[in-house]
C-alpha cells in the first residue's frame, strides 16, 4: 500500500509544483503542430473497472442476480442493475464506494505499456484525465495510488482529476464513455471512443472514431492527429 507521504512527495511541497507543471504543459499550443496533448481516461480504459466490479459484487452478494460482461449495456452500471431489481442499484454503488476498490483494479491489457510509450514520444504530452466519484473518502487517493503503482511516481505529475472533462484542453481524449458532456459545448479535444463491454454494441457515426483495444493501432490515431 502506498503511504500518504509517498503520494504527496515524501513531505515536499509538490502540490504547487504539480499545478505549475500541468499549467505549463497545457499552455503549449499543440494546434501549431509542435506538440500533441493526449488525455487518457482511467476506469474502463487503463483500469478494468467492469471486471473488478463484477468480481467484487459477486463475492459480496453471491445470492443476488448479476449482469455478465457480455450483457452489459449503458455506461452506468448502477442504472442497469437498478433495472434488474430496484435494490441492486445501491448495492452496485456500494462496491466502488468501498475502500481499496480503485487501488485493486487490474490494468487492461496493453494500456500501461501504451501510455508509457506515448509519454516517451517526441512532442507528446500525456495526461491521465479521470473523474473521481462524489463519494470521495477513498477514490481520489486510490486513483493516485493506482497510477503510482502501474506508471510510476513521476507520472503523478500527469494526473488530472475532474468531474467535467470538457473544460480540459487537449487534442485527443481516449475514453470509454460514449457521451461526454459538460459546461463547454465544444471541447478542444477529439473524443476517441475506447471499446468496452457496455459500448461495443453502439454504432459509430462519423466523425467519431473508435479504439477497439490497446492492441488496435493507437499510434496511427496520434500520427493522424498531428497532420
Amino acid at each position: 500500500m502506498f503511504s500518504t507521504a509517498r503520494l504527496l512527495g515524501r513531505g515536499k511541497p509538490v502540490l504547487r509544483d504539480h499545478f505549475t507543471r500541468i499549467c505549463g504543459n497545457m499552455s503549449s499550443s499543440s494546434h501549431a503542430g509542435k506538440r500533441l496533448r493526449v488525455l487518457v481516461d482511467m476506469d474502463g480504459v487503463l483500469a478494468d473497472f467492469e471486471g473488478g466490479f463484477l468480481k467484487k459484487y459477486r463475492a459480496r452478494y453471491p445470492d443476488d442476480p448479476h449482469i455478465s460482461l457480455d450483457d452489459r449495456r449503458g455506461f452506468w452500471v448502477s442504472t442497469q442493475y437498478g433495472q434488474l431489481r430496484s435494490d441492486l442499484c445501491e448495492k452496485a454503488i456500494s462496491i466502488w464506494e468501498s475502500k481499496d476498490f480503485f487501488t485493486e483494479l487490474e490494468p487492461l491489457p496493453g494500456g500501461v505499456e501504451a501510455v508509457k510509450e506515448m509519454a516517451k514520444m517526441d512532442d507528446t504530452d500525456v495526461f491521465i484525465c479521470t473523474s473521481p466519484i462524489k463519494h470521495y473518502q477513498h477514490c481520489p487517493y486510490e486513483k493516485y495510488a493506482w497510477v503510482e503503482k502501474h506508471l510510476g511516481h513521476d507520472f503523478l505529475e500527469q494526473v488530472i482529476l475532474t468531474r467535467d472533462k470538457t473544460v480540459i484542453s487537449g487534442d485527443l481524449l481516449i475514453d470509454d464513455k460514449p457521451d461526454i458532456l459538460g459546461v463547454e459545448p465544444k471541447p478542444t479535444w477529439e473524443h476517441i471512443l475506447f471499446t468496452a463491454c457496455h459500448n461495443k454494441h453502439l454504432s459509430d457515426s462519423p466523425p467519431r472514431r473508435r479504439l477497439l483495444s490497446w492492441a488496435d493501432d493507437w499510434r496511427a490515431i496520434l500520427d493522424g492527429k498531428r497532420q
